[in-house]
């Protein structure tokens, strides 16, 4: 079995932290249920937020810790009652992040009102945000695949970047960086193990892609991003990094693991 991140309020109310529902154990996306209403437009925002607890966090009551994660997840299951939302784990993979949620949405509002609820939680009380990237799904111009619509990660594993090219590249005639970019994405269609999803962030944001990658195998990713660096289209790259490491998990265990203690069989309907 795997999980689904997120759950769908099916009567549209805001969802209770105890009402969270943990399918099973090991990560999938966070996928809209047949019961959900997703009007979205065809471009849409998909934002990317790191979170990092402060230790002294660590060091408070276990009972007001077990609140606050109740208030965080709270928060997250009300807004993912009608939008995509996912968690991730960086504990053990970043040093300065603790743990990561995708949301998307049609407009800037609704992740603006859900930061703000988010905000207000005891667990944010606590946090720092050290990263924060924000893309808007768009087709590309080198590629017939057009994913602009609501499409959730299905790996184990997700690996985030921001990417700018060079001022060179924009220079450059239009069939020419086209002709440069099909054997770019031809090397990456050798990976189909690999799935890209990348937003624009022109003017949104201080990069100008936000590139994420999901897989079940990280070392498959390795090689691929190995490969990529080889390509004359890598040789346009001015920045791609900090890179993430992030795994798949529920909400509550993306919780759990920032302080090792699980929550309370309430929480988790179990």
């Amino acid at each position: 079995m795997r999980e689904t991140r997120g759950v769908c309020d099916a009567a549209g109310a805001p969802a209770l932290a105890s009402r969270l529902t943990i399918v099973s154990e090991v990560g999938a996306a966070v996928l809209p249920s047949s019961r959900c209403s997703f009007a979205m437009p065809d471009r849409h925002f998909v934002k990317y937020t790191f979170l990092k607890v402060d230790p002294a966090w660590r060091r408070l009551d276990a009972a007001q810790r077990a609140e606050h994660k109740r208030e965080f997840i709270a928060a997250c299951e009300d807004f993912a009652a009608d939008h995509l939302l996912q968690s991730f784990s960086l504990v053990g993979t970043r040093g300065d992040v603790d743990l990561m949620l995708v949301v998307e949405a049609e407009n800037l509002d609704r992740i603006h009102e859900f930061h703000v609820v988010l905000a207000q939680s005891g667990l944010l009380k606590w946090s720092s945000i050290p990263y924060s990237f924000l893309g808007l799904r768009k087709a590309s111009e080198y590629s017939d695949e057009l994913r602009v619509r609501p499409r959730g990660f299905r790996g184990r594993y997700l690996f985030v970047y921001p990417f700018v090219k060079t001022r060179a590249w924009y220079a450059l005639p239009a069939d020419e960086r086209w002709r440069i970019m099909q054997n770019h994405i031809r090397v990456g269609r050798e990976y189909t193990m690999v799935d890209n999803h990348t937003t624009y962030s022109f003017g949104l944001d201080d990069q100008e892609f936000v590139v994420a990658f999901d897989t079940d195998d990280a070392g498959a990713f390795l090689d691929l991003v190995q490969r990529l660096r080889t390509t004359e289209a890598s040789s346009y790259t001015q920045r791609d990094t900090p890179s993430f490491t992030c795994i798949a998990t529920s909400l509550e265990r993306a919780v759990n693991a920032l302080d090792g203690e699980a929550l309370t069989a309430e929480v988790s309907g179990a």
